[in-house]
């Protein structure tokens, strides 16, 4: 089985973190953005080439700012750019399934029990009673009214295997795939 292709990426010194996403998108047809920075979750969206993040759609909710960036995730079905801040400045790699990749799929499942508003193509989802919430570029999203703790959002990973010499198998690594919802309500365990 073939490993996934997996390379540091070049970072200009003074880059625009914006821009230098859209063409990453554009290179390796990337569809979504999440990012990790000091003041919350960031939710994006490729859209006809530009990047659309959700303070877009909820102006109130954190912005892509390099100074208060931790890491961020561009993805799509055959490719994660990841952006990371360190002492030194920003560091990147590309993730690149090639083929007969082997890899564990898992589907995560996501804070977000009921939809508050939807607007510019996200939707403000939020969990219980805490006020958790974020703003996932999806619309549509089916909630079941009567049991509040089903959750329909899925991010799906991909985790790769590798086996040493004595034949065991371990992760070493793992990368976004996709952002769905799950069609059927059911209990969730």
């Amino acid at each position: 089985m073939n490993k996934p292709k997996c390379e540091p990426l070049d970072i200009p010194d003074k880059f625009h973190l914006k821009i230098w996403l859209q063409e990453q998108a554009n290179k390796y047809k990337l569809r979504f953005l999440l990012a990790h920075a000091e003041d919350g979750v960031i939710w994006g969206e490729f859209r006809n080439n530009q990047l659309v993040t959700a303070d877009s759609a909820f102006d109130y909710l954190p912005k892509l700012h390099p100074s208060t960036l931790q890491q961020c995730r561009a993805f799509g079905a055959n490719a994660e750019v990841m952006v990371w801040q360190t002492d030194e400045g920003f560091q990147a790699r590309i993730i690149e399934d090639e083929k007969d990749t082997e890899f564990i799929p898992e589907n995560q499942i996501l804070w977000g029990t009921q939809a508050e508003k939807i607007s510019g193509g996200f939707t403000l989802v939020s969990d219980g009673s805490q006020g958790l919430h974020h703003a996932v570029p999806l619309v549509d999203i089916k909630f079941d009214g009567n049991q509040k703790l089903y959750r329909p959002l899925r991010l799906s990973v991909r985790h790769y295997i590798h086996y040493d010499d004595t034949g065991l198998a371990r992760i070493y690594l793992s990368r976004l795939v996709n952002l769905s919802i799950k069609k059927e309500l059911g209990n969730v365990a």
